[in-house]
């Protein structure tokens, strides 16, 4: 019987849900924990004896799980230790939360078993949207015109060059929390000229912009290990994601299966692996004249959409990795590998 698998991620997530039911089906014990429930809702202990042995566990009211025993841990979505309610002051809050997480990142980098997509370090720099533009670049990748910029006569002279036509979009969260606990979000955008009489304020923060580039599709391309799972999302066909396929109906918007040229597929393929991830899901676009664009690689990016609207085992494929480190033949026939 395969052995345990520890899925850190926020309560009810379907990707990480979908994902335990077909490892249970392959007789793995998956056990999904979010550390957000650290320290209210379980315990995290290491032991550590005069010989050097540790002893690492974790205790939920549902699992007992021997962490020494892992078969691998997926990184999925976890949140950060919250203190328990019974904390009221924010001061002790804060400081209790601090300890938390730096013992739970503590425990996770210690891990000797296989980590999906990659250690909590290594993830930290694959997510830095300019270090991912420059190394898709080096690899062959067409990218959009880009500025990365705080300065606002430089944003304007961007928005000059391009006649108008260009985006912006955040540089690291697309959500965030304003002081009234509603949540609000900023995906890509079309600067209007509303917008420039607003951008004294890009003095403030820095902002990506990018030069509008026309689509004949986008591209949701999943890479698991060295399979490539290619997606077409025809966001072109509904005006609400027409600049951005998030805003877009699933039961409106259209998804096919698409077929990279070789040399894109395996750029996916190096680009994922420079990063040190083992998983990673590209965004690019496909023009209409046929070039395709990068834009960014995710390595937590969603994909359960993509395999109910258009059947690729992307899911399978996750599966495989976690209990084999790779993506077995049987799954790989499927799509596309580099």
């Amino acid at each position: 019987m395969a052995g345990d698998i520890l899925v850190l991620t926020v309560e009810r997530d379907t990707h990480a849900e979908h994902v335990a039911g077909l490892l249970a089906g392959r007789g793995a014990r998956p056990v999904l924990f979010d550390p957000a429930g650290y320290p209210a809702r379980a315990v995290l202990e290491a032991a550590y004896g005069r010989d050097g042995r540790a002893r690492r566990r974790l205790r939920t009211g549902s699992a007992d799980v021997d962490l020494e025993e892992l078969t691998a841990v997926w990184f999925r979505r976890p949140g950060a230790p919250i203190a328990h309610p019974e904390i009221t002051d924010a001061a002790a809050r804060g400081y209790v939360e601090q300890e938390c997480l730096a013992f739970a990142a503590d425990l996770w980098d210690q891990l000797g078993c296989r980590i999906v997509p990659a250690p909590r370090g290594v993830l930290r720099l694959a997510q830095r949207k300019s270090s991912q533009l420059a190394l898709a670049g080096r690899l062959g990748f067409e990218l959009p015109e880009t500025l990365i910029t705080n300065d606002p006569d430089e944003f304007l002279g961007f928005y000059d060059r391009h006649d108008g036509r260009i985006i912006t979009k955040p540089f690291d969260s697309a959500w965030a929390t304003r002081a009234d606990g509603e949540e609000t979000s900023r995906l890509a955008e079309p600067v209007t000229t509303r917008d420039i009489g607003y951008a004294d304020a890009i003095r403030f923060a820095p902002v990506i912009a990018q030069e509008y580039v026309a689509k004949r599709v986008e591209l949701r391309v999943t890479v698991v290990g060295r399979a490539v799972f290619a997606a077409e999302i025809h966001s072109q066909e509904n005006n609400h994601a027409r600049f951005d396929w998030r805003r877009y109906d699933l039961g409106s918007t259209r998804h096919e299966v698409h077929r990279l040229p070789d040399d894109v597929t395996r750029r996916c393929v190096e680009i994922v692996e420079r990063l040190g991830l083992c998983y990673g899901a590209l965004d690019l676009i496909l023009t209409p004249d046929g070039r395709y664009v990068f834009l960014e690689v995710n390595p937590s990016g969603q994909w359960l959409w993509i395999e109910r609207a258009t059947g690729l085992p992307i899911g399978e494929a996750l599966c495989d990795l976690l209990l084999y480190g790779e993506v077995r033949a049987e799954t790989g026939r499927a799509v596309r590998c580099a």
